[in-house]
């Protein structure tokens, strides 16, 4: 898992609540258990003005000129500005599979559906709550301001925004750690290989009966 320090890049608004993981991740890209290759799919239905296929190339497909990520100011968008309740519905880990394979390394949202949250955290994904008066504020400093960047620093805890403002944010310290290190949890576990190595050559001589064929 790419490891979270810090992140400067352009926040594109996805000025809706409610957005479920089926608008994220469509049900029909779901047959891959890889973590990549769904970058091209991501919010498929309002991306494309056609219906996306699994396996298919994306490349000559007809783009919704009206999506927030298809306009050119919004072009390699690192950072999502999201409204309530952001990740609801089914609990696919692919929606932040797609999510992070398009480019995004975090979203801003008053809230989130918890099982995005936490599957967030486990695939280097960072999702930042705010109260809902400041995601508000964001939102009009993105549409004003065409090249909106904003600086997410994890070791510290904020935001700062293009004028030099500070917004703090927190997170839990253990998954903070998780991010900062790069660890998702066959990073955790291998952490304490030598431990796990010992225990197993330890059981062969304890219980060697379980180990034959």
């Amino acid at each position: 898992m790419k490891a979270f320090t810090v992140v400067k890049g352009i926040a594109a608004p996805m000025d809706r609540a409610n957005i479920d993981t089926d608008m994220i991740i469509p049900k029909q890209f779901l047959k891959s258990i890889k973590r990549s290759g769904f970058g091209p799919n991501l919010f498929d239905e309002l991306r494309y003005l056609d219906e996306g296929q699994p396996d298919a190339d994306n490349s000559g497909r007809p783009l919704n000129p009206d999506f927030v990520l298809n306009q050119p100011r919004y072009k390699g968008a690192s950072v999502l500005l999201a409204r309530e309740n952001f990740g609801c519905g089914s609990s696919r880990e692919h929606a932040p599979w797609a999510l992070e394979d398009y480019g995004f390394r975090a979203v801003i949202a008053p809230s989130y559906a918890d099982i995005f949250f936490n599957n967030s955290f486990k695939n280097g994904l960072l999702p930042i709550v705010l109260d809902e008066a400041i995601v508000d504020g964001l939102f009009k400093e993105v549409a004003a301001h065409e090249g909106y960047e904003l600086v997410i620093d994890l070791e510290n805890q904020k935001i700062v925004t293009p004028t030099n403002e500070e917004i703090p944010f927190e997170v839990d310290s253990f998954r903070k750690h998780c991010l900062l290190n790069g660890l998702d949890d066959i990073g955790l576990t291998l952490q304490d290989a030598e431990v796990i190595k010992t225990y197993e050559e330890a059981r062969k001589t304890t219980s060697p009966w379980l180990f034959n064929n």
